[in-house]
């Protein structure tokens, strides 16, 4: 089975799919570790689109079941009908916003007080990230995302973000076994 967890940056898809992971045979793969090269400090350079789609591609098939977390709608129109079911969190911006910022201290720590390109890369991804609502945004947004849902070959399950991480985790496994009673 092939899942698909995606949202906003920060609505918690990773923190998902990695609980996933650790309470079934699912293997998860973190959208983010195809689309940027790994380097100290991370997120700074990223990989271009067909060697990202070729080394999703080759874990994504290398595993019967598969978690992957992050937005692939830019990715290509293969990712519209790779999966057996899609899962949408949504989370309010203020609190998803919060925790970005949480997430980008603890990522960076001294550095966003010291380095200029941490600095200033940080800022971009924040306002990057806080015009995810904004319906004019041409980047990944709310209204790219719901425009997607339409369009995918597969259940489309939408959660709220805030909803604790264990309730989550149970919703998800009731629809994978239902999937399962259903095949």
């Amino acid at each position: 089975m092939k899942i698909l967890l995606f949202g906003a940056s920060g609505s918690g898809t990773t923190t998902l799919g990695n609980e996933i992971e650790k309470r079934t045979d699912f293997k998860h793969l973190d959208a983010d570790d195809y689309y940027w090269k790994k380097a100290n400090p991370p997120f700074q350079e990223k990989i271009p689109l067909i060697e990202r789609n070729k080394n999703l591609k080759v874990d994504f098939k290398k595993f019967a079941n598969v978690v992957v977390t992050g937005s692939l709608v830019s990715w290509g129109k293969e990712w519209e009908t790779a999966f057996d079911l899609a899962i949408f969190i949504r989370m309010e911006s203020t609190k998803r916003m919060e925790r970005l910022k949480k997430r980008e201290i603890e990522r960076y720590g001294e550095k966003l007080l010291t380095d200029k390109k941490i600095q200033q890369n940080s800022k971009a991804f924040l306002e990057w990230a806080n015009q995810y609502e904004n319906p004019d945004f041409d980047g990944r947004s709310l209204k790219v995302h719901n425009n997607w849902m339409e369009i995918l070959d597969c259940k489309v399950l939408q959660l709220n973000g805030a909803t604790e991480l264990n309730n989550k985790v149970e919703i998800i496994l009731n629809e994978i076994k239902m999937c399962y009673n259903n095949a």
